[in-house]
Parts: C-alpha cells; structure tokens; sequence
C-alpha cells in the first residue's frame, strides 16, 4: 500500500491509474466466487456463530449459561453514565436519561455472545493467550509479564471486561469460535470450496493461476511513482531525472493532497522509495512523501 518508487524503462509507457497488466493474473477470470458460502469460505455453523457473535443472528444469552444483562449492573451504568457525560446534549442528563441510556445498552450487548461468554469460551482464551488483562502484568521495559500463580478469570468478570474497556477483538472471535466448532463437531470451511472460497472452472487453471507471478515493468533509468493500494499503478509519467518527478508531484498530480513539498519529495525519492498510504504522528495525519519528513522530526508516527 501507499507511494512507491519505480525506476523504469524512459519510454515506458503505461495509462496513469491503471493497474499495471504484469501484476494481475490472468488466470483469476476463470474463477467465481464460491455460491455456497457467498465467497467467505466458511461452513454454514461457523458463519452463524460468527453472526451470534456479533448480534446478526437470533441470540440468547441463556443458551450460554449466562445471565443478561439489567440496567441494575454496575459495568452497564458505569458505560450509561460515560455516554452522558460525553455528550449530555444528546443522551440528556438525570436518572431518567441514565435509565433509558442503560436500557438501550443492555438491548444491544444482550443480543451478542461476545458479552457473554461461559467458562469454555474463556478457557479457549486462556489457551490462546488472549487475556493478558487478567493473566499478566505490564512492566516498563520489560512488557507483558505474566501473574504468578497464575490467574484465571471467571466467565462473569471476562464479561464485564468486555463491556467496561476495548473488549474482544476479531483474533478474540476467531479463538472461540474456532473452539466452539470443534466441540460441536462442527466443519470451519465450506463443503463446496474447502475453504477457498471460490470455485474454479478446471483445476489445471486453478494450479496456473497458483504458479504465476507477477511481471515488473521494465526496469531502466527512468523515475516514476507507484500507487500500492491497489495491484499496483503509476500515478505519474516517467522522468530522466528525479528533480523533474518531484516537481511534477508537487504542481500536477491531478489528486494531490498535502503529500509534501518539493523538498520532501526529494528526499522522498532519494531516500526511502516507499510509505504506507498514511501515517499519524503528534495529534496529525501524515501521507505521501511528508512522512518521510514526520520521521525526521522524530514525530513517532504510526502506520494508519
């Protein structure tokens, strides 16, 4: 992803933003994607835990052994009240406010798993090392440091954590649902794709279309800027020199934002040859050839 540098051929010639035919295979057309699954490659059970997890699909939290939640919880008021006072002009203020605001909360996370977990959800956790709130320490200098004896924590206080901070993420989702399939007996992937989620016309072109590589542009003394969000395209012409690319970004790329001056880009040229598509460092966001210029200025950015 991001800008990227290319010394090229100097007459190469090639459409700006169109992706570059060396770097598609030819022989994707000859796959569709699989109708089974709808191209997810997965089995039925496992999308519609997926589903459950995150409140797509008919959910009880007593199918898991859990309570729901009441507006009378103490992490369900607590995250009630942080709303009202962000913003009070539109949750409104007062006992009423809060009831109503709990209520609306304990509708939402009722209808999702992630919210409720039992003791084999938090052991498939535990076994993927994915609770180090509750399992480790962080040291300075020393990270994540895990608590000795060791501490398992019980399916009501994982719960809780769930709601009062970050909560579970797509690798939290992943662990238990991939638990929950293999003691149900149940398949991950798709009967029709085996997983890959498309179906191919023969398979003499699916292992072409497995052996090809991709082709560079032909490489030479020219300079010219790429575009990786994409398969990869030139996003300016091809120049002798890099003092004549860096002008041009600067005065005629038709999209240009605030991707640097023609300093930057030089340096940009003559240093990195490559940036992700943004950056943020100190409280600002940061693309093209000014982030080269945020790492200089010690900005820790970070990549976004």
């Amino acid at each position: 992803m991001g800008r990227e540098l290319k010394r090229v051929a100097l007459d190469f010639k090639w459409p700006l933003e169109k992706v570059w035919k060396g770097f598609l295979n030819p022989f994707s057309k000859h796959a569709r994607p699989c109708r089974q699954c709808g191209g997810r490659g997965e089995s039925p059970q496992l999308t519609e835990l997926h589903n459950q997890w995150y409140g797509y699909s008919a959910f009880r939290p007593e199918d898991r052994g859990s309570r729901p939640w009441t507006t009378e919880d103490a992490p369900i008021i607590a995250f009630a009240s942080r709303n009202l006072e962000s913003a009070p002009g539109f949750y409104g203020q007062g006992p009423v406010a809060l009831n109503r605001e709990a209520q609306r909360l304990c509708d939402l996370f009722n209808q999702q798993w992630s919210h409720h977990l039992n003791d084999d959800d938090v052991a498939a956790l535990l076994e993927a090392d994915r609770l180090w709130d509750f399992t480790s320490t962080f040291s300075p200098g020393d990270g994540w440091v895990k608590k000795e004896p060791a501490v398992v924590p019980t399916a009501a206080q994982v719960n809780a954590w769930s709601i009062g901070g970050m909560g579970h993420d797509s690798i939290n989702s992943w662990a238990v649902i991939r638990a929950e399939c293999k003691r149900l007996g149940h398949p991950m992937s798709c009967s029709a794709c085996e997983g890959e989620c498309q179906i191919w016309r023969t398979n003499r072109l699916r292992k072409k279309a497995e052996k090809w590589t991709k082709v560079e542009p032909p490489a030479g003394l020219g300079y010219q800027i790429w575009e990786h969000t994409t398969e990869g395209s030139p996003i300016s012409p091809v120049f002798a020199t890099a003092k004549e690319l860096a002008a041009w970004m600067v005065t005629e790329y038709r999209h240009r934002r605030d991707e640097g001056n023609f300093t930057s880009w030089m340096k940009f040229i003559e240093g990195p040859g490559w940036v992700p598509s943004g950056v943020i460092g100190g409280g600002r966001l940061f693309h093209g050839a000014n982030i080269v210029r945020a790492f200089e200025e010690e900005q820790e950015p970070a990549i976004a």
